[in-house]
């Protein structure tokens, strides 16, 4: 069974907490996600495996670790999931990023797709699935089930804040996938908004209404 893994390291609180003032403008907005992200990277990668190699330090050999044969793919969900990009990149550089295009129908609230472009190799990655939100869970499914329609095998989940309808879905959809957020929200509102939640996380990212 999948799992929710809370990351409740006390500067991804700390900086969540600003992240949600209604008066953090997009500027501010933008550098704590990227800040969150990264922080969530440490939590995502510390069950990558490591092996041993030899090397040259200045003063002779050493044996040391090296993260063994994990190729690792970023998939942000467009277009919140962009915010989430560079913090993980600056944490994991040789990761290729892929893009999946969802928006959220204002009437029916069902995700839909209007793009998907991956590496080449994603089947042999580790993919990790970014989006600051996950609501109703119908992009995080969605995004989901197409990498898996690809052949992809291991996938975890990134949200910064989930709420709990939301996150119980994707789990009755995919139990064999993890998410990670940094925190379970109250509810969902009627219009499908997280509370408290943080408002439209893409809106605030770019600045837009």
């Amino acid at each position: 069974m999948g799992q929710t893994i809370i990351c409740n390291h006390p500067l991804i609180q700390h900086k969540l907490g600003i992240l949600r003032r209604k008066d953090t403008g997009a500027k501010e907005f933008r550098e704590l996600v990227t800040e969150i992200a990264m922080l969530m990277g440490y939590e995502l990668t510390k069950d990558f495996p490591l092996e041993e190699v030899e090397i040259e330090t200045p003063m002779g050999k050493a044996h040391v670790k090296s993260i063994s044969g994990k190729k690792v793919a970023i998939v942000p969900i467009l277009r919140a999931g962009l915010g989430m990009v560079d913090g993980f990149l600056n944490l994991i550089p040789a990761a290729k990023v892929g893009h999946i295009g969802l928006y959220r129908d204002p009437k029916t609230f069902k995700p839909v797709s209007y793009y998907c472009k991956m590496p080449e190799d994603i089947t042999n990655r580790q993919v990790i699935v970014i989006d600051p939100m996950i609501a109703t869970g119908g992009s995080a499914i969605d995004a989901v089930t197409e990498l898996k329609n690809m052949g992809v095998t291991n996938i975890k989940v990134a949200n910064i804040i989930g709420a709990p309808e939301g996150i119980e879905e994707f789990h009755r959809v995919h139990p064999d996938v993890d998410i990670y957020v940094c925190s379970v929200d109250e509810k969902l509102n009627d219009n499908k908004y997280i509370i408290p939640g943080l408002g439209d996380a893409g809106d605030r990212l770019f600045g837009t209404k």
